[in-house]
């Protein structure tokens, strides 16, 4: 889907990728590997090179880790990390590390669990800001 979006120059140096869980180290391989600059990038609960959620999601999760992870800051100069100290899926010290390693701004929300409806977390108003 994001390669029809470079197709189409939609996908630039003015957009913003919201991206959660482990959708943001596979936004950072895809722009990484398609040489892409955007604006702003904004992460949720983001993480990489993590196993022990579940072996299924460990094996589909794999293919997106990436060993380069700080590459991404050659793609864009706006990363910004929101992660929680009570996650379910993904241990604090994980997400910490990742946003240590790639973001200009962290946000730590105490009790947002994964920060999805699951978690009780139905509106993220804080994202308003970085759109």
């Amino acid at each position: 889907m994001l390669k029809c979006y470079l197709d189409a120059g939609i996908l630039n140096e003015n957009t913003t990728i919201f991206a959660h869980s482990i959708a943001p180290v596979f936004i950072c391989k895809f722009l990484i590997e398609n040489k892409v600059k955007v604006k702003r990038l904004v992460f949720i609960c983001g993480f990489n090179n993590y196993f022990g959620i579940d072996e299924d999601y460990d094996t589909v999760n794999k293919t997106m880790y990436l060993d380069n992870l700080e590459d991404i800051k050659n793609y864009c100069n706006d990363i910004v990390c929101f992660y929680t100290k009570n996650d379910p899926y993904v241990k604090y010290e994980v997400e910490k590390d990742f946003a240590d390693l790639i973001s200009t701004k962290q946000v730590v929300i105490e009790d947002g669990g994964h920060l999805n409806s699951e978690s009780g977390y139905t509106e993220f108003k804080e994202l308003l800001e970085f759109i």
